[in-house]
């Protein structure tokens, strides 16, 4: 297939005016975006979107999981279309372009084909999966996992949030269930460009990275059980200290990960310890380990050797110890075809670029199952994501998206 002649690029501007204007939609109280997923400024972010996707001449799908599907015709009817996309959802403090670069960056695509009157022969589908943060209703990439049959309708929709309401009554609160079956569509591959969301671009000076894998990961929680007792008055000891004992797996888990460096990772974000009380030997520390690697031979590994340390050091402390495998994923690895397509739009481009692992879940990687399918990165600030801090530039926004515009336009063949 013919590549796209190196002159030809979106309309940089319009693109940026479009993710200011999507930003306006659910506000944070400090420069970035609230619009939690099936909220009504999510619905009011879709209907935005539809908005502009029908005045670029698009017909939009929707299916029963809220997903949505933008599609510019091609010329051969029989063609399987080329999906583009992400999400329009955010983190409760989220940022103005994780997800968001994503779809409009498809849409940009879409106008400007029409901008130059090109035509493709395999259609073109702008995509915003529904609930990929998963910070209301978990997990994440919760609607682009049901199509890609990772969970079942019925499940995704009986998820509650905090307050107890269910993913699918407010999907349909919001107007946004569609009837269309979910996981029907066939796809000639899917693109998703997306903000790096940590710090290696940028500090390499790189514009574009070209992503090849998506990391693996494992999420154990540790329940440690000593003795509640008083600081002052319980002798060294006769101490069953529970936090003690986190603590010293917490410090295993790191050099657990370091050994299998330069890619694996490892620490515990979700940490309790209880009673939680100045003047009270913790009784029991409640931890999650999040283990990541792009080789699942490694993530076992690690998985193993927590369990193997962890026991060693409470039973020399006299304590006890359970595990429960509470999520994960495997590895991914994308398709050789569509990354050589992104790596040679970089280069065609004249865009600086390295390869990268993804260290974030992204709806790309449950539907790598499905379609061939690559990533697209670009730099953000200090590598700053799900934080309303998060910032990129136009011009990383710019380049990005051309990439995007290139690879995904060369699988769809231009008709001359």
């Amino acid at each position: 297939m013919a590549a796209p002649a190196q002159n030809l690029r979106i309309n940089g501007e319009r693109l940026w005016d479009s993710l200011m204007e999507m930003a306006k939609i659910g506000p944070g109280v400090a420069g970035g975006n609230n619009r939690q997923t099936v909220t009504d400024e999510d619905g009011e972010g879709r209907a935005l979107f539809q908005r502009w996707c029908e005045e670029a001449g698009c017909s939009m799908g929707l299916d029963q999981m809220g997903n949505m599907f933008a599609r510019r015709e091609g010329t051969d009817p029989d063609a399987l279309p080329v999906y583009v996309g992400s999400h329009l959802d955010t983190q409760p403090t989220g940022g103005k372009y994780d997800g968001v670069l994503g779809v409009l960056g498809g849409l940009e695509i879409i106008r400007t084909l029409n901008d130059l009157g090109i035509k493709t022969k395999h259609p073109i589908v702008v995509t915003n999966w529904t609930n990929e943060e998963g910070t209301r209703f978990a997990p994440a990439m919760l609607s682009s996992g049901v199509f890609a049959g990772m969970h079942t309708q019925d499940w995704a929709y009986a998820r509650e949030d905090a307050e107890g309401k269910s993913f699918g009554d407010e999907l349909q609160r919001i107007g946004w269930r569609g009837e269309e079956e979910v996981g029907a569509r066939k796809m000639h591959a899917f693109f998703e460009l997306h903000i790096e969301q940590g710090p290696i671009l940028e500090a390499e000076g790189k514009d574009i990275g070209v992503v090849t894998h998506g990391q693996g990961l494992s999420w154990t929680q540790v329940t440690v059980t000593g003795k509640e007792s008083h600081t002052g008055s319980t002798p060294m000891p006769m101490r069953k200290n529970a936090g003690l004992a986190m603590a010293r797996i917490l410090e295993k888990v790191d050099e657990i990960a370091w050994s299998h460096k330069p890619h694996a990772v490892g620490a515990a974000g979700h940490i309790d310890v209880y009673p939680n009380s100045r003047n009270v030997i913790p009784g029991k520390a409640v931890f999650t380990v999040d283990f990541r690697s792009p080789d699942l031979s490694v993530i076992q590994d690690m998985e193993a050797r927590l369990r193997t340390e962890a026991q060693a050091i409470v039973g020399d402390m006299g304590l006890e110890v359970e595990f429960e495998k509470v999520g994960g994923f495997d590895p991914v690895e994308f398709d050789a075809g569509c990354v050589a397509a992104v790596r040679s739009a970089a280069e065609r481009l004249g865009y600086s670029h390295r390869d990268l692992i993804s260290g974030a879940g992204h709806d790309a990687c449950w539907i790598n199952r499905v379609a061939p399918t690559a990533m697209v990165m670009c730099p953000c600030v200090d590598g700053l994501s799900h934080n309303e801090a998060e910032e990129i530039s136009p011009d990383w926004a710019r380049a990005g998206a051309d990439v995007l515009f290139h690879a995904v336009v060369e699988t769809a063949e231009i008709v001359e």
